[in-house]
C-alpha cells in the first residue's frame, strides 16, 4: 500500500492506464475500420468488373441515360465468388441497389431514395464510381453503390483480414509495452528531483542547514527547488546572525556586569565605601545594561516588522529643523557648527516623522560624537526622483575603506578600545538602517577616509 501512495507508482499506473485505453482504442477502430473499407473494395471492385460495362454499353446503345430505369430497377449484379467461399452452380446472384448521375452529378435514377433530379452532394461525388468509355478517359456518369453491411468474403480475403488483425495486435501490443516502459522512464525522471528534496528537507530538520539542491526537472520542480535554496540560505543566514548576535550580546553584557559584581563585591568586602559616589556610579552600569536592552529589542522589533509606523505625508524641511533646534546646545558645548541646508521646494515624503526624528537623532549624534572641536555638521535635503535623499555630513574622523561596509553591522564600532559609556554599543546605526529600510528608503555611509569627515544619507519615497 505504501508503494501505490507513492507519485512514481501512481504516476505510472496512470500512464498505464492512459495508454491501454488509447492504443486499445485505435487498434479497435483500425481493425473494423479496415474490415469495412476491404469488403468495401471487394464489392466496388467486383461491380467496376462486372456491372460497369453493361452501363457503359447502355449509354453507347441509346446515345444517354434516358430510360436507364429498366436497367437499374432491380440493381446491379454481381456474381462473383468473393461474395461466398466458392460460388456454385444454382446459388442466387446478389443484387446492389445504386444511384446514377450523368457526367454533370445530376441524378438520373435512385434505387435508394427519391432524388432524381437533384444533384449529387459533394461527398457522395467522391465515393461515387466513375463510368468511362474503355480506352477513353472521357466520363460518361457516376454510380453510387449502397454497399452492404457485412457480406461473406473468401477464404483468401478472410485470410489477409486475419493476418491484419494479427498485425494489428501485435503493434499495439508492442506500443503498449514500449508505452510502459517510457512512462516507467518520465515517472521517475519526474519524481526524482522530488525525492531528492525530500531528503534535504530531512536535513534540514535535523540541523544541517547548509544542504542546497541541485534546480532541475520541470519549471515547477525546478521553482520549488529555487526556493528551497533560497529557504536554506535565508535559514543559514538567520542562524549565522543568531549566533553572531547572542555572542556580541554577552560580549556587551560582560563589561558592565563585572562592573557591577567588582564593585559590590568590593564593598561587601568593606574595600569601598558604601556612599553616594559609588551607588552613582553602579547606578551608571545599570543605565548602560538598560540602554542596550531598549535598543536590541527596538532593533529586533525593527528587523521583524513589528514596529508600528504612522506613514502620512511628512514635511522634510519642519522635521530636519527641529532636529537642528534641539541638538544645538550639545553643539555648542563642543564648540561645533551645526548648519541645516534644504531647498527651496522640497517635496514631501511619505514616511512617519517620529520615525524619521528618532533616525536623524542617532545620525547627529552619531556625528556629534565622531567630531572635535571647531568641526562642523552639515544637515541637508534634496529632491530625486521618486524620493527625498537626507544627508548628515560631518567633519570628524573618518571612515577607513575597508570600514565602510560594516558601519551599519550591529554591535560593530571602528575603534574597538573604545568604551560603551562613551561610544555606545554600536547599535544606533544598524537601528537606523532597520527604521531607513522599514519605510521603504535606503542608507549610504560614505567617506574618503581617515581624518576627512563621513557623510550618513537615506532616502524616503515622496508622492
Amino acid at each position: 500500500m505504501k508503494a501505490l501512495n507513492s507519485l512514481w507508482a501512481r504516476l505510472t499506473l496512470i500512464f498505464t492506464v492512459i495508454i491501454l485505453i488509447v492504443v486499445g482504442a485505435i487498434a479497435l477502430w483500425m481493425s473494423r475500420a479496415t474490415a469495412t473499407e476491404f469488403r468495401q473494395y471487394i464489392t466496388r471492385s467486383e461491380v467496376t468488373a462486372y456491372g460497369m460495362e453493361r452501363l457503359a454499353a447502355y449509354y453507347r446503345a441509346h446515345g444517354g441515360w434516358e430510360g436507364v430505369e429498366d436497367l437499374l430497377k432491380n440493381g446491379v449484379v454481381v456474381t462473383g465468388s468473393r461474395w461466398g467461399m466458392m460460388r456454385r452452380p444454382g446459388m442466387p446472384e446478389v443484387r446492389l441497389s445504386v444511384i446514377l448521375a450523368d457526367a454533370n452529378g445530376r441524378i438520373v435514377f435512385d434505387g435508394v431514395g427519391q432524388r432524381v433530379g437533384k444533384r449529387l452532394r459533394a461527398n457522395e461525388l467522391r465515393e461515387a464510381i466513375p463510368i468511362t468509355e474503355v480506352g477513353s478517359d472521357e466520363v460518361l456518369g457516376y454510380v453510387l453503390i449502397a454497399l452492404p453491411g457485412a457480406p461473406q468474403l473468401g477464404s483468401s480475403e478472410q485470410r489477409f483480414l486475419t493476418r491484419t488483425r494479427g498485425i494489428l495486435i501485435s503493434v499495439a501490443a508492442l506500443a503498449v509495452v514500449l508505452g510502459l516502459a517510457i512512462s516507467a522512464i518520465l515517472s521517475r525522471s519526474l519524481t526524482a528531483p522530488l525525492q531528492r528534496l525530500a531528503a534535504a528537507a530531512r536535513a534540514v530538520a535535523q540541523g544541517d542547514i547548509g544542504k542546497r539542491v541541485s534546480v532541475e526537472g520541470t519549471s515547477e520542480v525546478a521553482e520549488v527547488a529555487q526556493a528551497f535554496n533560497e529557504m536554506t540560505t535565508a535559514l543559514e543566514k538567520a542562524e549565522k546572525l543568531r549566533q553572531n548576535l547572542v555572542s556580541d550580546v554577552a560580549h556587551e553584557l560582560r563589561t558592565p556586569l563585572s562592573v557591577l559584581q567588582g564593585n559590590l563585591r568590593a564593598i561587601l568586602d568593606d574595600v569601598y565605601p558604601l556612599d553616594k559616589a559609588e551607588i552613582a556610579r553602579l547606578y551608571d552600569e545599570t543605565r548602560i545594561l538598560a540602554r542596550l536592552v531598549d535598543d536590541l529589542q527596538e532593533l529586533a522589533q525593527a528587523e521583524a516588522g513589528a514596529l508600528r509606523f504612522n506613514i502620512v505625508p511628512t514635511d522634510v524641511a519642519s522635521v530636519l529643523r527641529a532636529a537642528v533646534a534641539r541638538f544645538e546646545p550639545a553643539a555648542e558645548a563642543k564648540s561645533l557648527r551645526l548648519a541645516c541646508e534644504i531647498p527651496q521646494a522640497l517635496p514631501e515624503a511619505l514616511a512617519d516623522p517620529d520615525r524619521v526624528s528618532q533616525i536623524l537623532n542617532n545620525l547627529i549624534s552619531n556625528a556629534l560624537r565622531h567630531t572635535p572641536e571647531g568641526g562642523q555638521i552639515t544637515l541637508s535635503a534634496a529632491a530625486r526622483e521618486g524620493f527625498v535623499e537626507i544627508s548628515v555630513a560631518d567633519t570628524g574622523e573618518g571612515i577607513a575603506p575597508e570600514d565602510l561596509p560594516h558601519v551599519f553591522d550591529r554591535f560593530w564600532r571602528a575603534d574597538r578600545s573604545r568604551s560603551r559609556a562613551g561610544g555606545g554599543a554600536g547599535l544606533g546605526l544598524a537601528i537606523v538602517r532597520a527604521l531607513v529600510e522599514a519605510q521603504g528608503g535606503r542608507v549610504h555611509a560614505a567617506s574618503e577616509g581617515l581624518g576627512k569627515g563621513s557623510v550618513f544619507s537615506f532616502t524616503l519615497p515622496t508622492r
